[in-house]
C-alpha cells in the first residue's frame, strides 16, 4: 500500500506554519479550534484537487480568502510526500494565491518530483512542463513543453496525461479519499430508509449505500461480513444478524434481528447511536476502502463502551487505509497507543502538532492511561 509519509502545510487558518509526519493511523487530540479539522480539511482539499475539484473546493469554504490565516497568510502552500516503493518518495507541492484583484484564485507553483520519475510536473507561467530525467537546473531550451489547453483553475496534476504512469499513480493515489463527517440520523435520512441495491463496498457518506455494502460484504466478502456481525455483536450482545427485507424490485430493507425478539426491527427503529455505530464499523471493515480515510469525531453519539471496538476497529482499517481521524474523546484516547496519538497545541494562535510518542511517558504510563495523562495535562492538547 503506497502511504503519505511527510504533510507540510502554511497559510491555512490555524495551520500557518506546522509540518507532521504521518503514519498509518493517526488520531488528532485537542482542544475546539486548534486545527485539528484542519488537518483533515488540508488532506480533504489536496484529495479532490487531484480530481480536478480544486475550485469547487475552495468555494464550498467560502473561497480562497476565507480561508488563509488570518491577518498573515498570503497564500495556501502545501507540501506532501508520498512512498513509492524501494524507499523511494515522490513529493508533491502546490501553491495556491488570490487572484489579481483579490477575486477568485490562481495556482502560482506547483511540481512533482522523486527520483522514480522519468519526468517531472512543473508549472510555470500557467504552462506545464517535463524537464528531462536528471536535469536539476532547467533553461528554456532544456524543457519539453505542454501545449494542451490548460484549466487555470485546477491543478495540473489533475489534467496530467495519463500516459505519465508515475505522475497518474500519485494523483490517483491522492484522489483516493473518503472523508466522513456526522451522520444524519433523522426520520427520514437515507440511513433510516430502504435502499437501492448498487456494486460498491462503501457505506456512503451519509450511509445513503449502507444496505448495498452489507449485501456485497455478505455475498462477496463473507469474512469481513462475519467480522462485522462480531463487531456488532460485541457492542450489542442482544444482536444476533443482519436481514435482508426486499421492499420493491431492487429495493431492499436492512433487518437488525435480536436473540428476544422473533422479528427483525428496521433501521427506522434504532437508535441514533446503535445507526452511527454500524455505519462506523461498515465503514472501518470494508475491503475497499480508499488510500486515505478522513473521520471527523468517531465518538458523536456512541457510548464510551464502544469505544474500545472503534479502537480495534480504526487499526484493522490501518492495515488497508491510512486512517486520519480527529476526536475529543478521551475515552477513546484510552484504548491508543502513543504512536497512534498525535496533540494539537495553539502556540500564539497558531496549531503546533507532535506525536505522543515523541514525548517522555514511558514511566508516566506505568502508573496511568493515556487518557488520564492528557486530562492530567501531561500530554498537551489542552484549552
Amino acid at each position: 500500500m503506497r502511504h503519505f509519509t511527510r504533510l507540510s502545510v502554511t497559510g491555512f487558518r490555524r495551520l500557518s506554519s506546522i509540518e507532521v509526519e504521518l503514519r498509518d493511523l493517526a488520531v488528532l487530540i485537542g482542544a475546539n479550534g486548534s486545527g485539528k479539522s484542519s488537518i483533515l480539511d488540508v488532506l480533504s482539499l489536496l484529495s479532490r484537487s487531484a480530481k480536478g475539484e480544486l475550485a469547487k473546493t475552495l468555494q464550498e469554504h467560502g473561497g480562497l480568502l476565507n480561508i488563509l490565516t488570518a491577518g498573515s497568510g498570503e497564500r495556501l502552500n502545501f507540501d506532501i510526500t508520498c512512498s513509492a516503493g524501494n524507499d523511494d518518495e515522490l513529493e508533491y507541492l502546490l501553491s495556491i494565491a488570490p487572484a489579481m484583484g483579490g477575486a477568485g484564485h490562481e495556482v502560482s507553483t506547483e511540481w512533482l518530483r522523486g527520483p522514480i520519475l522519468g519526468m517531472r510536473v512543473i508549472r510555470r507561467n500557467n504552462r506545464v512542463q517535463y524537464p528531462r530525467d536528471g536535469v536539476e537546473h532547467l533553461n528554456d531550451d532544456e524543457i519539453q513543453m505542454a501545449f494542451w489547453k490548460l484549466d487555470l483553475q485546477e491543478t495540473a496534476l489533475s489534467q496530467v496525461p495519463r500516459n505519465h504512469l508515475q505522475a497518474e499513480q500519485f494523483r490517483s493515489t491522492l484522489a483516493s479519499s473518503a472523508h466522513y463527517h456526522d451522520l444524519d440520523v433523522s426520520a427520514r435520512s437515507p440511513v433510516r430508509l430502504p435502499q437501492m441495491l448498487r456494486p460498491g463496498f462503501l457505506p456512503g457518506p451519509q450511509a445513503e449505500d449502507l444496505v448495498s455494502c452489507l449485501f456485497n460484504l455478505r455475498e462477496s466478502h463473507q469474512q469481513r461480513f462475519e467480522a462485522l456481525q462480531n463487531a456488532v455483536r460485541a457492542g450489542f450482545p442482544q444482536f444476533e444478524r443482519f436481514e435482508f427485507v426486499s421492499v420493491s424490485a431492487g429495493t431492499i430493507a436492512l433487518g437488525w434481528k435480536e436473540h428476544q425478539y422473533s422479528r427483525s426491527l428496521f433501521m427506522n427503529q434504532l437508535s441514533g447511536g446503535t445507526l452511527r455505530f454500524l455505519w462506523l464499523a461498515t465503514i472501518l471493515l470494508s475491503p475497499d476502502l480508499p488510500a486515505l480515510t478522513l473521520i471527523d469525531e468517531p465518538e458523536v453519539s456512541l457510548h464510551p463502551e464502544l469505544l474500545s471496538i472503534v479502537a480495534d476497529l480504526l487499526r484493522d482499517a490501518a492495515e488497508r487505509s491510512q486512517v486520519i481521524v480527529a476526536t475529543h474523546s478521551d475515552r477513546l484516547v484510552r484504548f491508543l497507543k502513543p504512536e497512534e496519538v498525535i496533540t494539537v497545541d495553539l502556540e500564539e494562535g497558531s496549531a503546533s502538532l507532535r506525536w505522543a510518542d515523541t514525548l517522555d511517558l514511558n514511566e508516566w504510563l506505568t502508573d496511568y492511561t493515556l487518557d488520564e495523562l492528557w486530562m492530567g495535562g501531561h500530554l498537551g492538547g489542552r484549552s
